[in-house]
C-alpha cells in the first residue's frame, strides 16, 4: 500500500511493507493418535505425523522467514525442524511456550475413553444415591453416558472450564495475546517475516486475534496437522 505526502513542493510516495506470519500445528502425535489429553505432556511424531511435517515444509518452502517459533516441547520442534531444512535465510530459532498446548492438569495422559468412564462412575454414584437403588435400569445408564459425553465436550471445548490443576481456554489466550504483543513489535522494528510451530488449542486465540472471531467461533476451531494459516503485518 501507498501513502502520498508531499514535502517542499514535492509529491513523496511512502511504501508500507507487507510482513507474513506463517502459523501451524505440530503434525500428528502418538497421544494425538491414541486420544489422550495431552497437554504438557511430551509425546512424538507418529509415522504420519513426520509425513504431515514434511508436507507443511513443502508448502512454506517458497516463502521468506527471517524468524522461527517453538515451544519446548518435541513435536513443536520436530515439526518447526522439517520446515527450517528449506530457509537457510532465517536468522533465529526462539523457544516461547506462551504459545505452548493447554495444560489439562491431572488428566494429561489419560485417553478420552479413560476419562468417560471416570466420569460414568461418577454419575452413576450420584444417581444410585439418589434413587437409592441396587442397579440403574437401562435409561438411568443412559442418562449418566449422556451426561460423560457433556462432561467431555465441556473439558476439550469450553472457554472457561479449567481442568484439574491446568488450564482454560481463557487463560491460554492470556498468554498467547502477550506472545503476539510482543512478536508484532519486533516485526515491525527488525522487518522481519516470522513461523510459529504452535498446538492445536494455542492457535485458537492465533486465529481469534487475526481473523477476528467470536470465542463462540473460536472453541469450533478444528486446526489440522498438514497445512498452514498466513497472516499480514503492514509496517512502514
Amino acid at each position: 500500500m501507498l501513502r502520498n505526502s508531499i514535502v517542499g513542493g514535492f509529491l513523496l510516495k511512502e511504501v508500507r511493507m507487507k510482513l507474513k506470519i506463517y502459523l501451524f500445528r505440530h503434525a500428528q502425535t502418538y497421544y494425538n493418535r491414541a486420544h489422550r489429553f495431552t497437554g504438557w505432556k511430551d509425546s512424538k511424531l507418529t509415522p504420519l505425523g513426520r509425513k504431515q511435517a514434511k508436507k507443511i515444509a513443502l508448502l512454506l518452502k517458497g516463502k521468506k522467514i527471517d524468524i522461527a517459533y517453538q515451544s519446548h516441547l518435541s513435536r513443536s520442534k520436530e515439526t518447526l525442524r522439517e520446515v527450517l531444512k528449506f530457509h537457510p535465510e532465517c536468522r533465529k530459532v526462539l523457544t516461547d511456550d506462551r504459545i505452548i498446548e493447554r495444560s489439562y492438569g491431572t488428566l494429561q495422559g489419560m485417553s478420552h475413553n479413560s476419562y468417560l468412564k471416570l466420569k460414568e462412575k461418577e454419575h452413576c454414584d450420584v444417581i444410585w444415591h439418589w434413587h437409592n437403588v441396587d442397579h440403574l435400569s437401562r435409561r438411568e445408564q443412559q442418562k449418566a453416558t449422556n451426561l460423560c459425553q457433556q462432561d467431555l465436550h465441556t473439558i476439550r471445548r469450553s472457554y472457561t472450564t479449567i481442568p484439574p490443576e491446568g488450564e482454560s481456554i481463557m487463560m491460554v489466550e492470556k498468554r498467547v495475546k502477550s506472545f503476539i504483543k510482543d512478536l508484532l513489535q519486533l516485526m515491525r522494528k527488525e522487518k522481519m517475516n516470522a513461523v510459529i510451530s504452535a498446538h492445536g488449542n494455542s492457535m485458537r486465540p492465533f486465529r481469534r486475534y487475526f481473523e477476528k472471531l467470536s470465542v463462540q467461533e473460536m472453541m469450533k476451531l478444528e486446526n489440522p496437522w498438514d497445512d498452514y494459516f498466513e497472516y499480514m503485518v503492514e509496517v512502514k
